[in-house]
């Protein structure tokens, strides 16, 4: 029977073991790093934790099934699961990337990937005639992220897998912002999913980790094999977290989105506040795209103010959130991306992407919204105040 996601997130890769797990409604943690095998000649499921674990195997299906993928892998970090599957790419391919990428991905492309001569071009893809005049004929991959990190940039996924099908290329999603809750990329067409599961999947700032998803089942063995082959795996402990977290981000992730609307539509009518990057707002040029390909706006936005003198006194002004790196979790974050997330890329391409030193990146959290619009107002009247 097909059910809603918001039931899968409760359920999946947990009802099959009901019976054969004792009745349990959570997934055992298996801690173990080798099984016993039975036989010489052959051995069972299991042989050796690196390579599978009952535990990890739960996550890993419930997060295929969340995605309408066939095969999921979990990762000790987010950066993990990127890095593994840009490991699917070999010596002399070239990927076409977004420039509004996150910081550790843009320094895997641009510092590790080179050296095994593997070549990038950063492109803008908002527009998608930029992107396919990057395409040569040593492309393989189209790397997305939308939205985008920090400045919410909005990619016409239909459009890029559209021409990843002319030239023949694969199609990379980081998908951590928005959740298979409210964005479903294998189903535009993507072949590779990818998630950073510290953020909303998990929710609760309390472990690290990555994950990939991919529907077609031979893309799905060569990642498993990457995996293997590295050994970065995610800790048992971790999958059982994570598993425990992914079952309330429909009503976590909901109420920071509603949350999150209307603290950008506060910011955006405050004449401190340059401009607001959130495509939940009508002026965002993203606008009509996102909402073709999502559900929600989502919980994070981020703000510009004029220098970076005013957002230092604005981070010192604010009482609520925690001012540190990440997001999505159930307490509000504010950070400075060229301090924080994109701190690894050079100022020059910061300035590129508009990642300025007064920007300030907000992910909305579960304290009421009213509390949060207050807080905003009392630090932008300490900067009124200061005349900054």
């Amino acid at each position: 029977m097909k059910q809603h996601i918001e039931t899968s997130l409760i359920h999946a890769g947990v009802r099959d073991g009901y019976e054969n797990k004792k009745g349990a409604v959570n997934v055992p943690i298996y801690l173990s790093s080798t099984f016993h095998q039975e036989s010489i000649d052959e051995f069972g499921e299991y042989d050796y934790a690196r390579s599978g674990n009952p535990t990890r195997d739960a996550l890993e299906k419930a997060v295929a099934e969340l995605e309408g993928g066939v095969r999921a892998h979990a990762f000790s970090s987010g950066i993990a699961a990127v890095s593994a599957a840009l490991m699917l790419l070999s010596q002399g391919d070239h990927i076409v990337i977004t420039e509004d990428v996150y910081g550790g991905t843009y320094r895997f492309v641009s510092k590790v990937l080179p050296r095994f001569g593997i070549s990038h071009t950063f492109v803008d893809f908002t527009d998608l005639a930029a992107v396919e005049a990057a395409i040569t004929p040593a492309t393989k991959l189209l790397y997305m992220e939308t939205p985008s990190n920090p400045t919410l940039g909005i990619t016409d996924i239909r459009g890029v897998v559209a021409l990843a099908k002319r030239y023949n290329c694969l199609t990379f999603l980081d998908n951590t912002f928005m959740t298979p809750l409210h964005q479903r990329p294998l189903e535009l067409g993507v072949d590779v999913v990818i998630h950073s599961a510290t953020k909303f999947l998990s929710g609760h700032s309390d472990i690290i980790a990555g994950l990939t998803v991919t529907a077609d089942e031979k893309l799905g063995q060569d990642l498993y094999f990457i995996q293997n082959s590295f050994g970065n795996i995610l800790g048992v402990q971790d999958c059982f977290t994570l598993l425990q977290n992914i079952k309330t981000t429909d009503v976590r992730f909901s109420r920071s989105a509603e949350s999150a609307q209307k603290i950008a539509e506060f910011l955006d009518a405050s004449s401190l506040v340059e401009q607001v990057y959130y495509p939940g707002l009508a002026s965002h040029p993203g606008y009509e795209i996102h909402h073709s390909q999502s559900t929600s706006a989502g919980a994070v936005l981020s703000f510009r103010l004029p220098s970076y003198e005013a957002a230092k006194a604005l981070v010192e002004a604010m009482k609520i959130p925690v001012f540190a790196v990440s997001l999505g979790g159930v307490e509000s974050i504010l950070s400075s991306p060229a301090k924080m997330s994109h701190a690894a890329m050079e100022p020059e391409e910061r300035a590129k992407r508009g990642i300025t030193d007064g920007l300030l990146r907000f992910s909305v959290g579960l304290e009421h919204v009213d509390d949060l619009i207050a807080d905003f107002a009392q630090a932008l009247d300490a900067i009124a105040l200061k005349a900054i």
